[in-house]
């Protein structure tokens, strides 16, 4: 079964916390891997993903010399859920050119001056491009939704012009995928100790989490109405289980490659022009 097919959310989608913890790709579901340990199964995980990686690469670059498509990665998630080590994992040794990571924080006073897709908008993919957004326009029916800061109504018709504006994007050139990484809240808990107890990831560390984390019941509610509402087969959302971090490094790779082929790219023909050229 394929990536896509397997992890997609579709209308229907609930929020199983119990699914956060699940292995379904990989060297564990393997039949002839039975006597091996979590670690050489972690181990061979991260090998097929530089494996997927490398293939990824090569995607982009037919992507870049075409310059007629783009595509647009959405990484959304709790905190700690690995958006950052999901970038770090699959675009680490990808050629820069044609990539673009944008990470949303915050909106500023001058954002927030202008209507919520305004500060997205400007940073969605060029021809030839793959941007990553870590959040992104979703914050704008998550956090603001789960604080009170919208009413239902209003999270309702943004719900509708975000509908609006990935039909958009589809109908002009850009392939969209959106991923949410699903973690546990018991398996949050651990990361956010983790980043307390070393003194050299601290810095990661935000009491703000501690916060938003008391409410994780709510932000689970908006997650799963959030995604049911704009599912659509030109920008589909899938559901990666998170606990186990090669897992999902492993997982958010394949349906990335699995959207890029499913592109047919390919090199740009040969100029016959420049056939009999010589260089002097």
């Amino acid at each position: 079964m394929k990536a896509r097919t397997q992890f997609r959310a579709g209308k229907d989608f609930d929020l199983n916390e119990d699914f956060a913890g699940k292995r379904l790709l990989g060297a564990a579901t393997k039949a002839a891997n039975k006597k091996l340990t979590p670690a050489q199964c972690k181990a061979l995980d991260r090998e097929e993903t530089v494996a997927l990686t490398a293939q990824i690469a090569e995607c982009q670059s037919m992507l870049y010399a075409q310059h007629k498509k783009k595509v647009l990665l959405v990484l959304q998630g709790m905190d700690t859920s690995g958006k950052d080590g999901t970038v770090k994992a699959i675009f680490s040794n990808i050629n820069p050119m044609g990539i673009r990571a944008v990470a949303f924080k915050g909106p500023t006073d001058i954002e927030l001056a202008h209507d919520y897709l305004w500060r997205v908008h400007q940073h969605v993919p060029v021809k030839g491009e793959i941007a990553i957004f870590n959040r992104s326009h979703y914050e704008d029916v998550l956090i603001t939704r789960v604080q009170d800061m919208i009413d239902k109504a209003e999270c309702q018709r943004r719900y509708a012009q975000i509908r609006d504006f990935e039909r958009m994007l589809s109908e002009t050139g850009t392939v969209i995928l959106k991923v949410f990484l699903h973690i546990s809240k018991d398996e949050q808990r651990g990361r956010l100790q983790e980043r307390l107890d070393d003194p050299d990831r601290q810095w990661k560390f935000d009491p703000n989490d501690i916060a938003q984390r008391k409410k994780w019941d709510g932000y689970q509610r908006a997650y799963e109405t959030a995604i049911r509402e704009t599912d659509a087969d030109h920008a589909p959302w899938y559901v990666v289980p998170s606990n186990s971090k090669t897992q999902r490094n492993l997982v958010v790779a394949s349906l990335l490659l699995e959207t890029l082929q499913g592109m047919k790219l390919e090199y740009p023909a040969p100029d016959p022009k420049l056939s009999s050229f010589k260089v002097e």
